[in-house]
């Protein structure tokens, strides 16, 4: 499994990297990228399975990447999980809308990440 973290901070890339290894799926292989812009060239040249995505990033916000990304037929049914500090109902509502799999809020809590993964994986 590859797992993409997208987010422009590496205290945060790191714990999401620490919750999802503790899940303890396998053998698992991560990729990360600071922002957005970066984020969307390497998920066009390298195949992932699940994408953690911030949304304020420098360069290319979190949402216009998932706006950016669903346009693509390929990445049309790729998980893709917001971890984010925006907790307004609109922007979580956005994030659904266009095509987010699921939300997480910061800081994050870890009970509520391990369950949000688990049921996404499910699927």
């Amino acid at each position: 499994m590859t797992v993409f973290i997208v987010d422009d901070s590496r205290i945060m890339r790191n714990l999401v990297k620490n919750y999802f290894t503790d899940l303890d799926f396998g053998r698992c292989e991560f990729m990360e990228a600071d922002n957005g812009e970066d984020a969307f060239r390497l998920v066009q040249n390298r195949p992932v399975d699940l994408v953690f995505l911030d949304w304020n990033m420098p360069k290319m916000s979190g949402i216009d990447f998932l706006k950016q990304v669903r346009k693509i037929d390929a990445f049309k049914h790729l998980p893709i999980i917001m971890v984010t500090s925006e907790i307004s109902k609109n922007n979580v509502i956005e994030a659904l809308k266009n095509g987010a799999t699921d939300y997480i809020i910061k800081p994050i809590d870890e009970k509520i990440f391990k369950e949000k993964i688990l049921k996404v994986l499910k699927k």
